[in-house]
C-alpha cells in the first residue's frame, strides 16, 4: 500500500502468496514426517523397564474404583452422588459415579411404578 505501482502491489502480493503457499508445504511435510516416523528402539526399551511400575499403579487405581464403588453402593441420595461427581478427578471415578447414579434413578422410577 505504500507503493502508488499496481505491477508493484501486484508482484509483493504473488510473492506473499508463493511464500504462504512454500510455509504451508514445509508444515504438511513436519507434519507428514511426524505421523510415519517409526518408533524407536530405545523407546520400546523404556517401555518395558517402566512396565512393571505402570502395571502397580494400574493395580492401585483398580483397588480405589472398587473401593469407591463399593462405597457409591451405600449412598441413597442422587444429590449426594452429584456433589461427588462434582469433585471427582478421574475420568474412571466420574463414570463409576455416573452409573451409580443411573442405578438410583432407575431403583427411584421403578418405586414410583409400583
Amino acid at each position: 500500500e505504500a507503493t502508488l505501482d499496481l505491477a508493484e502491489r501486484r508482484r509483493i502480493r504473488s510473492a506473499i502468496r508463493e511464500l504462504q503457499r512454500q510455509e504451508l508445504e514445509r508444515d504438511e511435510e513436519a507434519l507428514a514426517s511426524k505421523r510415519f516416523r517409526p518408533e524407536h528402539g530405545s523407546h520400546r526399551q523404556g517401555d518395558k523397564e517402566n512396565w512393571p511400575q505402570s502395571q502397580h499403579l494400574e493395580e492401585e487405581q483398580q483397588a480405589a474404583l472398587a473401593a469407591l464403588s463399593q462405597q457409591l453402593e451405600t449412598i441413597t441420595s442422587v444429590e449426594e452422588l452429584t456433589k461427588l461427581l462434582r469433585a471427582a478427578g478421574e475420568y474412571e471415578e466420574r463414570k463409576v459415579i455416573r452409573a451409580a447414579i443411573r442405578k438410583l434413578r432407575a431403583e427411584e422410577i421403578k418405586g414410583e411404578a409400583l
